[in-house]
C-alpha cells in the first residue's frame, strides 16, 4: 500500500520531470515541490483563515478565561462553543503540516531508490517504474542512470558536509512556524505553541543533517513557498485594539484673531 500510494508515484514523477528538464535532479526536486505545494494550496489558505479567525477571537477567549477562571471544565465547554459558533477548528492549522510527514519520509526513500548505481539497485528501481511511462518519453533506465546528483556544493544523494542546508532548513522552518502560529489567550496553549515553534525546526534540521541533501532541498523550497504564500494571500492582522491605544482627540485651535480677543 505504501509503495502504491507514495513510493511508485513519487519515483515516476521525479524521473519524468528529470528527463523533461535536462537531466537535472535538483530542478526535478524543486518542480516536484512546487507541484505538491500547488496541490495543497487550498489547505494552506484554510490554515491562514483559521489563524486569522483565532486571532480575532482572542479578546472573547480572554473574557471567558476571566469569567470561568475557577471552573476549567466550564471554560473548555464555553471555548468549544465559541469555536463552533465562529466555525473555527482550533486544530485545522495542523493539517498541512501533518501532510508533510508522509511526503518527507516517502521522498527520503525515493531519493535513495533513484540514486541507483549498481545492477542490483537498478533492478530494484525497475520494479517501481510504471510500464506505460516510456510512452511519455522516458528512456530506458540504462540510458537514464546514474542520475546527475550534483547541485552547487551538494551531492543530492549524501548529507551536506558543510551543514549549510540544515541551518537554512532550521531558520526557514522556525520563520514559517513563527509567522503562521497565531497567539493564544490560554497560557498553557501559548507555552505549547512556543515549544513546538522551537522543537519543529530543530527536529527537521537534524533529519536534514543526517539525510540526503535532496531531501533538505525539498524541505527548504517547501518552507520558502509556504512563507511566500502566507504573505501573498494575506497574513492575519492583529486587532487594532491589541496593538495601539485609542487616538487622543485634540482640541480645535482658535483662529489667531479670536485668541487675541480672548486674552484681552
Amino acid at each position: 500500500m505504501w509503495d502504491a500510494l507514495i513510493i511508485n508515484p513519487f519515483t515516476n514523477i521525479l524521473l519524468l520531470i528529470y528527463n523533461l528538464l535536462g537531466h537535472n535532479f535538483a530542478i526535478a526536486i524543486i518542480v516536484f515541490t512546487v507541484i505538491f505545494r500547488a496541490i495543497t494550496y487550498p489547505l494552506t489558505v484554510q490554515q491562514q483563515k483559521s489563524a486569522k479567525a483565532m486571532q480575532e477571537m482572542q479578546p472573547k477567549l480572554k473574557e471567558l478565561q476571566k469569567k470561568y477562571a475557577k471552573d476549567k471544565e466550564k471554560l473548555q465547554q464555553e471555548q468549544m462553543q465559541l469555536y463552533k459558533e465562529a466555525g473555527v477548528n482550533p486544530l485545522g492549522g495542523c493539517l498541512p503540516l501533518l501532510l508533510q510527514f508522509p511526503i518527507f519520509i516517502g521522498l527520503y526513500q525515493v531519493i535513495l531508490l533513484v540514486m541507483a548505481v549498481n545492477p542490483l539497485q537498478m533492478l530494484n528501481l525497475a520494479k517501481h517504474i510504471y510500464p506505460w511511462l516510456p510512452q511519455l518519453g522516458l528512456p530506458q533506465l540504462g540510458l537514464l542512470l546514474p542520475l546527475s546528483n550534483r547541485f552547487l556544493w551538494l551531492d543530492l544523494g549524501q548529507p551536506d558536509l558543510f551543514y549549510i542546508l540544515p541551518i537554512l532548513v532550521v531558520v526557514t522552518t522556525y520563520w514559517q512556524q513563527k509567522v503562521m502560529t497565531p497567539p493564544s489567550a490560554d497560557p498553557q496553549s501559548q507555552a505549547m505553541n512556543q515549544q513546538m515553534t522551537l522543537m519543529m525546526p530543530l527536529m527537521f534540521g537534524y533529519f536534514v543533517m543526517v539525510s540526503p541533501s535532496g531531501l533538505g532541498l525539498y524541505w527548504l523550497i517547501s518552507n520558502l513557498i509556504g512563507i511566500a504564500q502566507y504573505w501573498l494571500v494575506g497574513r492575519p492582522q492583529v486587532p487594532a485594539a491589541a496593538t495601539s491605544a485609542a487616538p487622543v482627540k485634540k482640541k480645535p485651535e482658535l483662529p489667531a484673531k479670536k485668541k487675541s480677543a480672548a486674552k484681552n
